[in-house]
């Protein structure tokens, strides 16, 4: 072993190494305890740094980008995602046949109730609208002529009564024959059967001028179907038929018409929110709005006017629906929106950018600069989000000063410097001359 020893010592070591081994052994036994010292102090200093495992740097300020918390009305709202749906829709189809003659709009064009669409050939009809009015005009005739069939067989028969009452007389006092006065007896009678047949041939005759006038009707109804006008106002689709083309009743849609002023926007939420939409609604109107996908334009404002009766159980969503004005027609049958419906305003809620809210192993923390350009970590307990910040429900007061960058290099009571990104006023601007930034809107 000595001799081992004496292998690591260099030549040019003095001469005393060589006849001491033993004391080089000692003296790296202990340079090793001294070593392994500075490493467990070091890793005891590591450990106290951050929060959540976040190191901490040493030697100046670090720089963060900060904001103000700010106490505002905040809108407690539902997102989703909607389609526009039209008001109405109407297929409009042909209620008689014949072939069309004119087309009085294009495809595409907004239209007003009432406006002339097709025209259908109206000679046929009109033809049957000719002859119907001549029968009823003939049914008049034979009534009149009923009518004096009627005057002149009364006539008839009084006289034919008066005639046997009188031979009667003479039968009884023997001037005239039994034979005689039955026989003008039976002629009264007979006539006054006439009189009986006239009557209903003047009733049978009227009967039939009404079933003609109901016929005229039907014919002049169908003269008017040959006219397609719109019922609604609205804006007009794909044409399916040309002129030229022959139509049957009720079989082929001619064109469809959606009525888009109002329009709807129908959407759903998820049924945990049914109870919240139920009681503010029942306070009034609430207001939707409606945004496209892609973010471009205003907003379009409406009114929640349409709750389910039943929840979706393949879902557990419920319908909801929006009537919108669309006085600009910017919203389209069948278009994808974002859709925001609002159910009332959270005052005086206090607000941060949302990168502030931090996660550790306590739980959701924000970095706070305190008075003296040094941080502490705040556990907060977050509400709803608006826009890009978050509601803070306890652990921050108004006008205090938060980090929104730069986190990942701060520990409780790390000291900081304000970089470019700064953003709000108020508390934060008056904390030294590092304060350089751009105003946050509330």
């Amino acid at each position: 072993m000595n001799s081992t020893i004496c292998s690591l010592i260099p030549k040019q070591a003095p001469h005393w190494l060589h006849a001491t081994p033993y004391l080089v052994v000692a003296l790296a036994v202990l340079g090793l305890c001294a070593c392994n010292s500075s490493t467990a102090d070091a890793s005891a200093d590591s450990g106290k740094k951050g929060k959540g495992g976040r190191g901490g740097g040493g030697g100046g300020p670090v720089p963060v980008v900060v904001a103000n918390a700010i106490q505002r009305d905040v809108p407690i709202e539902v997102q989703a995602v909607g389609t526009v749906e039209a008001y109405k829709t109407i297929s409009i189809k042909s209620q008689i046949a014949g072939q069309i003659t004119d087309i009085y709009f294009n495809e595409g064009d907004y239209v007003k109730a009432g406006d002339k669409l097709f025209r259908i050939d109206p000679r046929l009809y009109e033809a049957q609208l000719t002859q119907a009015e001549a029968n009823k005009e003939k049914s008049k005739a034979l009534a009149a002529q009923a009518e004096a069939n009627l005057q002149h067989d009364i006539a008839n028969q009084k006289y034919a009564a008066l005639t046997a009452d009188r031979t009667e007389s003479l039968v009884k006092e023997g001037i005239a024959s039994r034979d005689q006065g039955d026989q003008l007896r039976a002629n009264a009678n007979a006539l006054a059967k006439a009189v009986e047949a006239d009557r209903a041939a003047i009733e049978s005759a009227k009967a039939q001028i009404l079933a003609d006038q109901a016929n005229i009707d039907n014919i002049r109804v169908q003269l008017s179907y040959t006219i397609i006008t719109s019922p609604i106002d609205g804006r007009t689709g794909n044409v399916a038929v040309k002129v030229g083309n022959n139509v049957a009743p009720l079989t082929v849609e001619v064109v469809t018409i959606n009525e888009i002023e109002p329009i709807y926007v129908t959407f759903s939420v998820p049924e945990a929110r049914l109870a919240d939409i139920k009681r503010y609604s029942a306070a009034g109107k609430l207001s939707v709005a409606a945004r496209p996908q892609d973010g471009s334009g205003e907003a379009e404002q409406g009114v929640l006017t349409f709750i389910d009766n039943s929840v979706d159980t393949t879902t557990g969503t419920i319908k909801l629906k929006g009537t919108f004005q669309n006085k600009d027609r910017k919203l389209w049958p069948g278009q994808f929106l974002n859709v925001t419906l609002r159910l009332t305003m959270q005052p005086n809620a206090i607000t941060v950018p949302n990168q502030a809210v931090q996660n550790g192993q306590d739980g959701q923390f924000i970095y706070v600069v305190k008075q003296d350009r040094t941080v502490e970590a705040r556990n907060v307990q977050i509400g709803t989000r608006v826009d890009q910040d978050l509601v803070i429900l306890k652990g921050i007061d108004p006008g205090e000063t938060v980090v929104t960058e730069g986190q990942l290099r701060l520990q409780p009571g790390s000291r900081v410097q304000f970089g470019e990104g700064r953003r709000g006023g108020g508390r934060g601007s008056g904390q030294g001359g590092g304060d350089t930034g751009k105003g946050r809107s509330g």
